[in-house]
């Protein structure tokens, strides 16, 4: 099953987004996005569309680098998490998941930008300005590029994690990983946590 998707225009920045003049002028391209200044935000397209997002908050970072940790412990040597790649979904879509897990080989490279079938599993983080996009839109997008597997992290729900798999056109919800149960994965590979460490502050 797959997911409509819908126009986007440029969205207008968050009151604490940094504010950067741009290279280039709209509609903008992948090219475009590549030469973007490193400021902080994060530049996506989708259909052609350019989606910005304010840098992350230190808890959307405490979860993003906890997972690593997870992620990089159970991969094994083969495959390794790294966070927020540039991911070059198609001709008029890049997208910056804020984890994605690549053949440890990609990962140590020095590549500017990664093809779909470099990538095993992506995840987002959602945020309270990323809600759409990491529910609907990002997913769609890696689906049509056939990424295996999507996972999403819901912080205000314990934190929940929703663990997606590849079935035909769409995803497919496996199971949710709710906070304060140890929860065991075994794709893409096996993995046994509570989500609550992802958020939960140190004793």
């Amino acid at each position: 099953m797959t997911v409509e998707k819908t126009p986007m225009r440029i969205e207008r920045p968050a009151a604490h987004m940094i504010r950067t003049v741009l290279p280039g002028r709209p509609p903008f391209t992948v090219a475009d996005l590549l030469r973007f200044p490193d400021d902080g935000n994060r530049y996506e397209l989708f259909e052609g569309s350019l989606l910005v997002s304010p840098p992350p908050t230190p808890v959307h970072q405490l979860v993003v680098m906890r997972l690593v940790r997870l992620l990089e412990d159970a991969g094994g040597p083969d495959l390794a998490p790294v966070p927020r790649i540039n991911l070059r979904v198609g001709k008029a879509d890049f997208l910056v998941p804020d984890v994605a897990v690549l053949p440890s080989g990609l990962a140590a490279g020095t590549e500017a930008a990664f093809a779909p079938q470099d990538v095993v599993l992506a995840v987002e983080v959602v945020s309270p300005h990323t809600r759409r996009r990491d529910r609907v839109m990002k997913p769609s997008a890696y689906a049509d590029a056939r990424i295996p597997f999507y996972w999403r992290v819901e912080p205000a729900e314990g934190p929940a994690v929703y663990v997606h798999e590849l079935d035909g056109e769409g995803y497919r919800l496996v199971r949710r990983c709710e906070a304060g149960r140890v929860a065991t994965v075994t794709a893409p590979f096996r993995m046994s946590f509570d989500p609550a460490e992802l958020a939960r502050p140190r004793a």
